[in-house]
């Protein structure tokens, strides 16, 4: 069992960053690959990105490749999603995830067994 809060959120302005944090419970942390996921208003909710148990291997949506960067700290059991260049589109409510099945990192959100309660993030033009 793992339980993840999520927090870092806020208004920012266009082109403006934020880090956002996952903080997990428990010893497991590290056995755990870990996905971001998104949900704007009236939106299905989308997959953001993910990172590795070792943190060697990620995997960005196109949408924002190259703008975000997801990391984690496994002695501090965190994941960080850090967001540059932000734009009024990236407003949503943003979840990390733990998934259940060794070394996933892709999009499917029924592979991600654990999940925060989310945080909102609003970008203003």
């Amino acid at each position: 069992q793992v339980q993840l809060v999520e927090s870092g959120g806020g208004l920012v302005q266009a082109g403006g960053s934020l880090r956002l944090s996952c903080a997990a419970s428990g010893r497991t942390f590290s056995r755990y690959p870990m996905g971001w996921f998104r949900q704007a208003p009236g939106k299905e909710r989308d997959f953001v990105g993910a990172i590795s148990e070792d943190g060697r291997s990620t995997n960005y949506a196109d949408s924002v490749k190259g703008r975000f960067t997801i990391s984690r700290d496994n002695a501090k059991n965190t994941v960080y999603l850090q967001m540059n260049s932000l734009k009024p589109e990236d407003t949503a409510t943003y979840y990390c995830a733990a998934a259940g099945l060794t070394y996933y990192i892709g999009s499917s959100q029924s592979r991600y067994n654990y999940w925060g309660q989310g945080t909102q993030v609003t970008v203003s033009s």
